[in-house]
């Protein structure tokens, strides 16, 4: 029998400090009296504020993000009332737009936006390796061997068949 590969997690420690980020960035809501917003809200509201109302397709496209995971956004948004679809130009199109309670709530947020900017910035400047440096480092050594090539090399047919 096999050792339980899911024990080890090089990137969790990375997961569990975003997400205790996100949880402080919750709570800085709920002090402000920002009920039912959560931060990954933040982004595309701000971003239907500056360009406007477009399909689910566009608005995941232009924050880098995929249309399965910016739908399940857009509805959680919809269920909060900061966002609503209407017809698009087509039967088949939808838009999101923000709605009177989203645009309402949109310089707060752009407000956290640029807090939290400068604050992970001033942050990455206390450290001894700069994150920024870090990523960008990572990157260009996955330009000469991907990571999916760095993963294959290490995966024999006989792990990959053998049962735990």
């Amino acid at each position: 029998m096999t050792s339980d590969p899911t024990t080890r997690g090089y990137w969790r420690e990375l997961r569990a400090l975003q997400e205790d980020l996100d949880a402080e960035i919750a709570g800085l809501y709920r002090s402000h009296g920002v009920d039912g917003v959560r931060p990954r809200f933040a982004y595309p509201m701000i971003r239907l504020a500056h360009a406007g109302e477009m399909t689910i397709r566009d608005l995941a496209t232009s924050l880098g993000h995929t249309h399965s995971a910016l739908s399940q956004t857009v509805t959680a948004m919809r269920g909060e009332g900061l966002v609503e679809t209407v017809p698009g130009s087509d039967a088949r199109t939808r838009l999101v737009r923000l709605t009177e309670r989203g645009w309402d709530l949109v310089p707060f947020l752009e407000a956290e936006w640029r807090a939290t900017e400068d604050t992970l910035e001033e942050l990455d400047a206390e450290l001894p390796v700069h994150l920024t440096e870090y990523v960008a480092a990572l990157r260009s050594r996955l330009a000469e061997r991907s990571f999916g090539e760095r993963i294959a090399e290490r995966i024999t047919r006989d792990d990959a068949g053998r049962r735990p």
